[in-house]
C-alpha cells in the first residue's frame, strides 16, 4: 500500500507541474515549480520516441537524458568517447573486434538488471528493424542475418561488435554514441512486442516493440520519459534507479511553443525557465532584461535546402548551380540568422576534421540567368517547396522564393509541421526541402556519408541518405567516402573529407546556407544549464533551480 500511495502522489504531483505549465497559456501567470524545468522549444518534428527508429532533432535530445549507450561524447574533449554503461573496452589487434566490459550493478528504470544481453539484443533490433537511423550500424556489414553472431553477449557483463573492415577505432566508438546506440531494456520491450505479417522487405514476424517504444519508455538514463503530447508537450522525470549522479530536479517539462514572441512572452512573465527559438529581434529585446540571461554554443548543425534529383528540371547541372546564385546570403545572415548562425556553405562544420571553410556563392541573378539560359530554361519554371512553419526556416524559404523570382523560378511554398515536411522528404516526393541536419555522432562520416553517400538509388534503396532522399546518384564519391572510413592518417583523410565538400559545392543537389549557434534565453534561477556541441549533448541531469 504505501508503495501504491508514494505512486500515486508523484503522479499527482507531475500531474499538477503540468497542468499549471499548460495554463501558462491562459493570461494569469504563475512561476513554475521549484523542482520543475520548463523549456519552450519547437518539438513538431517528433515523430517516435523510440531510439531505434527517432532520427529527428528534438528526440535526440530527449533521448539523451532518458537513454544510456555503451559510450557517450567527452564533452571535455570531443575528439575522445568516454564509457557510459561500459567500464572499459578494448579493440582486437586485426581491427575488427571490439569488446566492451559494462560496469557492474547497474539496472533500467524498470528495475530490470542491465546485461551484455540487452546491448546486444539493442542492435539487434535496429538492424532488423531497419528504420531511417539502422544506416549508421549497418555500415559495419551487420545484417539481420548476421547482427548475432557479430553483436553478441559473451556473458552478462560483456559485449562483443565484430566489424567488417578495419575501420578508425575512433570512428566505430563515435558511431556508438549515436542514438540508435541506446540500449533498451530488452525483458520490458519483449512484453510489448506485436505481430506483423512477414513481406519480402521485412522477414520477421513481430515488430520488435516499435509500436509500444513509439510512445513509451524502456531505458535507464537520468531521467524517465512519463509523457509525449504530440505537438503540445514532452514530461520527463527523475529516475531513481539511475546507475550515475541522480538528477537535482524531479522532472523536466518541454512545451511546446513555435513562435519566438511568444517564447520570449513566456520567458519574461517566469511562465516558463527556458526559450529555446528565440528569433534575432527576440534575442536582442531580451538582452540585459532583469532575471533573464542568453546562453550560446556553435552547434555542428547545417542548414541547406536541396533539390529532388527526380525532378527533370533540377536535375540540370546548370539549374543546380543556378539555385547557389540565388540565396542572398549576407541578407539572410544580417537579419534571419543574426546571433543564431553563420553564412556557411559546405557541409562539414566548423570544429570537425577536414572541414572546408570556403564560400564560393554570392547573390548574383545575372549569373544565375545565364546558366538557366544555358539549361534550356531562360524563362525559368515552376516549383515547390516543403517548409516547417517555424522560424527562421520560414523566412529564409520566403527570401529565397524571392530572389529566385528574380531569375523566373516560381517557386510555390507548402507550408508544414515538422512531422509532414519530413515524412513527405525520406519518401523522395518534394521538389525542394528546406532543413537542416545535425551529426548523429562527432566524426565527420557522419555529414560526409549522408550528402556523398548513395548505395542504391531505386526506391527500395534501404540507406536513406539525403543523397538518396534526393535521387543523387553518385557511385565516384560513395567509394571515396567508403575509402575515408580506413584511412588511418589524419590528414589524409582530411584531404578525402576536404575533396568531397568541394564536389558537393561543384555539382551537389544541396545549397547549404548557415551553420547553427544555438541561442538560449534563461532564467537567473537556473543553474548549470550548458548547451551541447552537437543536439544530442544538451544534458539536464546537472540543473537545478535556486
Amino acid at each position: 500500500m504505501m508503495h501504491t500511495f508514494g505512486t500515486t502522489m508523484r503522479r499527482l504531483t507531475a500531474g499538477a507541474a503540468i497542468a499549471l505549465i499548460m495554463a501558462a497559456a491562459a493570461p494569469a501567470y504563475a512561476a513554475t515549480p521549484a523542482d520543475t524545468l520548463v523549456q519552450a522549444w519547437a518539438i513538431d518534428d517528433i515523430i517516435s520516441m523510440d531510439p531505434g527508429e527517432a532520427f529527428e532533432i528534438s528526440t535526440a535530445e530527449i533521448t539523451a537524458n532518458t537513454y544510456s549507450l555503451l559510450v557517450r561524447l567527452d564533452l571535455a574533449d570531443t575528439s575522445k568517447v568516454k564509457g557510459d554503461l561500459a567500464e572499459s573496452w578494448t579493440v582486437s589487434d586485426d581491427g575488427l573486434t571490439f569488446t566492451f566490459k559494462l560496469k557492474p550493478g547497474m539496472t533500467f528504470a524498470s528495475g530490470n538488471p542491465i546485461t551484455a544481453e540487452d546491448v546486444a539484443w539493442s542492435i539487434e533490433r535496429v538492424i532488423k528493424m531497419d528504420k531511417s537511423p539502422a544506416f549508421i550500424l549497418t555500415q559495419f556489414g551487420l545484417s539481420g542475418d548476421n547482427v548475432t553472431e557479430k553483436a553478441k553477449a559473451v556473458d552478462a557483463t560483456t559485449f562483443t561488435l565484430t566489424v567488417d573492415k578495419p575501420y578508425a577505432p575512433s570512428f566505430v566508438l563515435n558511431c556508438l554514441t549515436a542514438t540508435v546506440g541506446s540500449i533498451v531494456d530488452k525483458k520490458l520491450v519483449l512484453e510489448h512486442v506485436a505481430p506483423v505479417e512477414k513481406t519480402a522487405e521485412n522477414k520477421y514476424d513481430n515488430d520488435f516493440g516499435n509500436a509500444w517504444l513509439k510512445t513509451n519508455f524502456a531505458g535507464s538514463g537520468p531521467f524517465k520519459l512519463r509523457e509525449w503530447r504530440a505537438n503540445e508537450v514532452v514530461v520527463l522525470e527523475r529516475n531513481d534507479t539511475y546507475f550515475g549522479e541522480k538528477p537535482k530536479l524531479a522532472r523536466v517539462i518541454y512545451r511546446h511553443l513555435k513562435e519566438s514572441s511568444g517564447q520570449r512572452l513566456a520567458l519574461e512573465n517566469g511562465d516558463i525557465d527556458i526559450a529555446r527559438n528565440l528569433e534575432p529581434n527576440d534575442l536582442e529585446s531580451t538582452a540585459g532584461k532583469e532575471g533573464i540571461v542568453q546562453t550560446s554554443a556553435p552547434k555542428g548543425t547545417v542548414f541547406y535546402f536541396s533539390l529532388n534529383q527526380k525532378n527533370p528540371n533540377l536535375a540540370k547541372p546548370e539549374v543546380i548551380e543556378a539555385f547557389k546564385y540565388l540565396v542572398d546570403y549576407d541578407a539572410i545572415g544580417s537579419t534571419l540568422i543574426k546571433g543564431v548562425g553563420e553564412v556557411h556553405q559546405t557541409f562539414l562544420p566548423k570544429g570537425v576534421l577536414g572541414e572546408l571553410d570556403e564560400k564560393p556563392f554570392t547573390f548574383d541573378v545575372a549569373k544565375a540567368k545565364a546558366l538557366l539560359a544555358k539549361a534550356g530554361l531562360p524563362d525559368g519554371f515552376t516549383v515547390t517547396m516543403d517548409v516547417r512553419s517555424n522560424q527562421p526556416t520560414t523566412g529564409i524559404a520566403e527570401s529565397i522564393q524571392q530572389t529566385a523570382a528574380q531569375a523566373g523560378i516560381k517557386i510555390d511554398i507548402i507550408p508544414g509541421d515538422g512531422k509532414q515536411t519530413i515524412t513527405k522528404f525520406r519518401a523522395r516526393t518534394h521538389d525542394i526541402y528546406i532543413g537542416v541536419w545535425g551529426q548523429d555522432y562527432f566524426d565527420p562520416n557522419s555529414n560526409a556519408e549522408t550528402f556523398t553517400i548513395n548505395y542504391d538509388n531505386s526506391d527500395e534503396g534501404k540507406n536513406k541518405t539525403l543523397a538518396w532522399r534526393n535521387a543523387w546518384d553518385v557511385p565516384d564519391l560513395t567509394e571515396q567516402t567508403k575509402a575515408a572510413l580506413l584511412e588511418k592518417d589524419p590528414a589524409k583523410r582530411a584531404d578525402i573529407y576536404k575533396g568531397l565538400q568541394k564536389a558537393v559545392l561543384d555539382r551537389g543537389p544541396f545549397v547549404v546556407i548557415y551553420q547553427q549557434t544555438e541561442v538560449a534565453g534563461v532564467r537567473k534561477d537556473v543553474q548549470n544549464f550548458k548547451l551541447g556541441p552537437s543536439f544530442d549533448t544538451t544534458f539536464l541531469g546537472g540543473v537545478t533551480k535556486e
